[in-house]
């Protein structure tokens, strides 16, 4: 697989989903927070949940998949679906575990009806290798250790709770 996944557990993570363009999944626009404060909590706890499913992937198994997938909507889902299954058809194994390593709010909008919240997020990935069947890395030597991606946050199930609905790698500032 030629892409710019194998840049680190991130490509599997933000790069897989970055340059998507579409609308997500529709979602209840019922405001579920009644403060900024209160979205910036539930949105960093999706992202810090959504890291630890990522640390829990094993890409043999397919079942695995499917917590990183309920943290995820929209372009965010199809991403991380289509290069999952990819990465499992070609082999690959990944190594080591991410690292959550911070977290801005950018905005907050509880009316908007495709975007509660969007964050600036930084993610470790220093432990993290990916190899092909031939235990060759995937992972550039170019690679930065910290990964900044910028993700939008929609009302995902229930009106309180938040899922990734969109990732772009390229417009995240660079990690501090």
């Amino acid at each position: 697989m030629k892409s710019p996944l194998a840049l680190a557990w991130l490509a599997v993570v933000a790069i897989v989903m970055s340059g998507c363009s579409g609308h997500p999944d529709p979602v209840d626009t019922t405001p579920g927070f009644s403060s900024e404060a209160d979205a910036f909590a539930a949105a960093e706890q999706t992202y810090r949940n959504y890291v630890d499913a990522l640390n829990r992937v094993d890409l043999s198994d397919p079942s695995t998949f499917e917590a990183v997938y309920s943290w995820t909507t929209g372009d965010a889902n199809a991403g991380a679906r289509k290069s999952f299954t990819q990465m499992h058809a070609d082999g690959w194994v990944v190594s080591g575990e991410s690292a959550y390593d911070g977290f801005a709010l950018s905005s907050f909008s509880p009316n908007n009806s495709t975007s509660i919240a969007t964050a600036v997020v930084c993610l470790d990935v220093t432990q993290v290798n990916v190899v092909g069947p031939d235990g060759a890395s995937k992972v550039p030597a170019t690679r930065t250790n910290r990964q900044p991606a910028a993700l939008t946050f929609v009302n995902g199930a229930t009106s309180t709770r938040l899922v990734i609905s969109k990732s772009d790698a390229t417009a995240g500032k660079v990690c501090g």
